[in-house]
């Protein structure tokens, strides 16, 4: 997208040039007479400016929107995670957490989460064999 927005500005800047060199030459043969003419050029140029920072702008804000998008996404996956470490973390450790918050203070040792116990699973059935796998004769 970058890439695009540098060509765009190349083109734009080349343009511009040829115009203000057509104007510098227009400005060298003539005479009092073409005001207009040399403010219509000027209008050109100045419109020319102006659509090229509204793409530029517009290009922008495309990317701006893009990396919003992602940060909200990355902030909702981040909360799950705390709140799962929450629901996970034993009382000692909240409170262990919570008093080196409001101190500000580093963590001073890292101890292994306690164990936790994982849900029982049902024990699992035999599937039946199927009758019909195999050649038929």
């Amino acid at each position: 997208m970058r890439e695009r927005v540098g060509q765009v500005q190349s083109r734009n800047e080349m343009a511009m040039k040829l115009l203000f060199w057509e104007l510098e030459q227009h400005l060298k043969s003539s005479s009092g007479a073409s005001v207009v003419a040399i403010d219509n050029k000027i209008e050109q140029a100045m419109d020319l400016v102006k659509s090229h920072l509204m793409y530029a702008v517009r290009e922008e804000v495309e990317v701006l929107k893009e990396q919003i998008k992602e940060l909200i996404e990355k902030n909702s996956q981040l909360e799950q995670e705390n709140s799962l470490l929450k629901t996970l973390a034993s009382p000692e450790q909240m409170a262990q957490f919570q008093a080196q918050t409001q101190t500000g203070s580093p963590p001073t040792s890292t101890q292994p989460p306690a164990p936790t116990q994982a849900p029982a699973l049902p024990p699992t059935q035999p599937q039946p064999a199927s009758h019909n796998s195999g050649s038929s004769a």
